[in-house]
């Protein structure tokens, strides 16, 4: 949600990734809705969502200790899940560094989680490996450790997990320190130059391997040679590796035991696809940004055990689509950004286990959504920017399992909502489009169970927002079309499960609206750019104690008295603008 909110249309991801700023999951394009991916990472106890209510005996000690870690030499005497637990609180809370860390030192831990942590580097390696055997999982992504960091963690030979993506000070050499952590199950090496073609002998040893994760390395073509042996291997990503050629697909035809592949935005083609068809444990595939044809369709057919399939960006066309009839198990289907019509939909009607369905940009009109109809096990349908208008809209109103649709950018107008009216499932709902007004947001009432509204661009004033009383269960809800004041906000104030509200480009909002949104505990991002919001109001935000993100670009408002908001108020504050 950047300070303007623009909405760019067709862009490809960023190849830099996003790795500083705002959590992904509070920005406005950082949705992973659509993408095919799974994580890597082995779940440590530091990594689980909050939300408990009253806290118990033990975590107040945990929270007492922390407090208080300056007091402590060493908790090698505890047992090994307290030690754990007040680790993983102190890396929550940002409040681990070199010294304190001398205090977990031969605690036999099981879990280091400190992807993107500040300051570590070698020096931290040493009390890390002293855990020894009972470590199992590590990630220092984005930290500064070198070679030498990496030799230490030979000694920890349980292993399963491994994390060094973004780290730009390993080389070549130092992979082959790996070679020896036979239990390591999964390895991922992110944007890394250290892993080439010739430095991917270093896995030949790791037989457990069953994930390994080279998304962005641009030198890995030809390294799958050397790797013929980990005859386990379930889930490989090599994302944005442009290297990636057809002779590479040849080298990955033999992992038969391969359940998930992402080659998005590779330089392969159908040739490449091809060696591919003898996958038949594959139930994902990503093939995201590759310029293929309708040859491909043919390859793909042959995998029947497949559940998820992006060819999003991919070039394709309606010829051939016939020809994915077959793939009954396809539960996910990304066909975004191609040059499809509703001739190509006529092919799906038979995918009736279909759950997810996006068809972002493509030329589908009302007659294409006709064929879509008998997919009742159909929960998420994206046809943003598409030709649909409001007619269409009768053929989902049969599609009662629906959870999300995205009709922004669409023809459809205030009359055509009245058909959604009856999807009691509906949880999600995008309606960035000029032409809906407060007659549109009246026909919606009906349902109540949504919990995500996107009214970006929609012609909503003060009159309009009495119709959100009834969605009690919002946790998101955008209306940025510049026709709110002070008065509209009032009918927002109790919608007190919102942890995600954007009201940007509404210019006579004023220091008022954040006073009325004082209430909102539960928000974590809040957006009132192109306001006449002025430091004075910032008092207003105090209570908000969940804040970790905040946008005020052009307001009347200082970064000085954000910092200061932030160091007195709001702990949590992790992004704000201005900054």
């Amino acid at each position: 949600m950047g300070g303007v909110c623009s909405r760019k249309r067709g862009n490809q991801v960023n190849e830099e990734g996003v790795r500083v700023g705002v959590n992904r999951r509070y920005c406005k394009n950082g949705s992973s809705k659509w993408l095919l991916g799974t994580p890597f990472f082995r779940t440590t106890s530091g990594c689980q969502p909050e939300g408990v209510s009253c806290p118990t005996l033990m975590e107040l000690c945990i929270h007492k200790i922390c407090q208080d870690i300056d007091k402590y030499i060493s908790f090698s005497v505890l047992p090994r899940d307290i030690s754990q637990q007040i680790f993983d609180e102190l890396v929550r809370s940002h409040c681990l560094n070199d010294v304190s860390l001398e205090a977990f030192r031969e605690c036999a831990l099981e879990d280091i989680c400190l992807g993107d942590y500040p300051g570590v580097n070698d020096s931290w390696i040493d009390a890390i490996s002293s855990q020894g055997s009972s470590l199992l999982s590590v990630d220092l992504s984005g930290s500064d450790v070198t070679d030498s960091g990496l030799a230490l963690l030979k000694s920890c030979s349980n292993l399963q997990a491994l994390a060094f993506n973004y780290c730009d000070h390993i080389s070549e050499s130092g992979l082959r320190h790996l070679s020896g952590l036979a239990n390591l199950s999964s390895l991922s090496f992110k944007r890394s130059d250290a892993v080439t073609a010739d430095s991917m002998r270093a896995f030949s040893s790791l037989v457990n391997l069953h994930e390994l994760d080279l998304e962005r390395c641009s030198g890995i073509h030809g390294g799958f040679a050397h790797l013929k042996g980990l005859k386990k291997l379930k889930t490989l990503n090599i994302r944005y590796c442009k290297c990636i050629t057809d002779s590479d697909m040849e080298a990955l035809s033999e992992f038969t035991n391969l359940r998930e592949l992402q080659v998005s935005c590779s330089s392969i083609t159908d040739a490449g696809v091809a060696y591919l068809k003898g996958l038949q444990n594959l139930i994902l595939l990503n093939l995201e940004g590759c310029q293929l044809s309708a040859s491909c369709l043919d390859s793909i057919s042959a995998l029947v055990a497949l559940s998820y399939l992006n060819l999003s960006r991919c070039g394709l066309s309606d010829h051939g689509f016939d020809k994915l009839s077959g793939l009954q198990n396809l539960k996910v289907l990304n066909l975004a950004f191609n040059n499809i019509t509703d001739a190509c939909l006529i092919h799906l009607k038979g995918l009736s286990n279909l759950e997810t369905l996006n068809l972002d940009s493509c030329r589908i009109g009302d007659d294409g959504l006709a064929n879509l109809a008998g997919l009742l096990l159909l929960k998420n349908l994206e046809l943003s920017d598409t030709e649909v208008r409001s007619t269409g809209l009768r053929f989902l109103s049969g599609l009662l399992n629906l959870e999300s649709i995205n009709l922004s950018f669409t023809l459809v107008t205030d009359s055509g909502l009245k058909k959604l009216s009856g999807l009691s499932s509906l949880k999600s709902l995008n309606l960035d489009a000029r032409q809906i007004t407060d007659v549109g947001l009246a026909a919606l009432t009906s349902l109540t169970g949504l919990s995500h509204l996107d009214l970006f661009g929609a012609q909503i004033t003060d009159s309009g927002t009495q119709y959100l009383r009834c969605f009690k269960n919002l946790q998101s809800l955008e209306i940025c079309g510049g026709g709110l004041t002070d008065a509209g906000v009032k009918n927002i104030k109790d919608l007190t499960s919102l942890t995600l509200l954007n009201l940007s480009q509404n210019c006579s909002l004023t220091d008022k609206t954040l006073e009325l949104l004082s209430g909102l505990t539960a928000l974590v991002s809040l957006n009132v750019s192109n306001s006449r919001i002025t430091n004075g109001g910032l008092q207003h935000l105090k209570p908000l104690k969940n804040m970790r993100s905040l946008t005020l670009e052009s307001c009347k408002v200082t970064a000085t008295e954000i910092r200061k908001l932030q160091s007195t108020a709001l702990p949590n504050l992790v992004s704000f603008r201005p900054e």
